[in-house]
């Protein structure tokens, strides 16, 4: 693929991507907008190019922030508004400047009808969205924060785990709380207990694992 060289296309034919490149624009949000208000969501489908984005809920009682997934390259969006119809009650926000690719959503729709090629990406991403949200659903269930940071650092340090894999090397602790349900006071002092045990260590927004068995026997 030529103009938009994402992984999730690799292996489609030639006439495909070709096609994918015709109907397609490219689309960039600063870092911290907050778009999609306006049921844009209903009209287009999007594949993250580069950059991180990531959808969450947010409690306006109590100002509670769940984030419910992190946008990567080649992560599309939003994938239940593709297959139902409906608004999608989330909401969207750019960690960083990202750029994106924006599909009429009824072209997508059609490929999912017609192209085995297009599918044959297209389902295997689905089942994994599937899977990240039941984990994220039992963990936020069966495990305290501070097994769930640790959780999270394992599965960023795994290549095979595509949905987290080198994601906390490139977010805050503010951020890193809100995917595992707490707040930033609690995965800092969840982080110094890890570097005191010489298990891990820190630098802004880079962590390094000093002793992978120690932290595997954590949990």
């Amino acid at each position: 693929m030529q103009k938009y060289d994402l992984q999730i296309f690799h292996g489609l034919d030639d006439a495909f991507k070709e096609e994918i490149n015709q109907s397609a624009k490219l689309v960039t949000f600063k870092k911290n907008q907050i778009p999609f208000l306006d049921n844009e969501l209903m009209h287009n489908f999007y594949v993250v190019v580069d950059g991180t984005m990531k959808t969450y809920q947010l409690n306006l009682n109590n100002s509670k922030e769940q984030t419910i997934s992190i946008l990567q390259s080649g992560d599309m969006f939003d994938t239940i508004t593709l297959l139902d119809g409906k608004p999608h009650e989330v909401l969207y926000e750019a960690i960083e400047d990202t750029t994106t690719l924006q599909i009429p959503i009824e072209n997508v729709r059609e490929w999912i009808k017609t192209s085995d090629t297009f599918n044959q990406k297209f389902f295997p991403y689905i089942a994994s969205q599937l899977r990240h949200t039941e984990e994220l659903a039992t963990d936020l269930s069966l495990y305290d924060t501070y097994h769930r940071l640790i959780k999270l650092i394992l599965q960023s340090l795994n290549p095979q785990n595509k949905n987290r894999y080198n994601l906390i090397h490139n977010l805050s602790h503010s951020e890193i709380a809100k995917m595992i349900g707490t707040v930033r006071h609690v995965v800092e002092r969840h982080l110094k207990k890890l570097k005191e045990a010489g298990i891990i260590k820190t630098d802004r927004k880079y962590l390094e694992v000093k002793d992978m068995k120690k932290l595997v026997d954590k949990l």
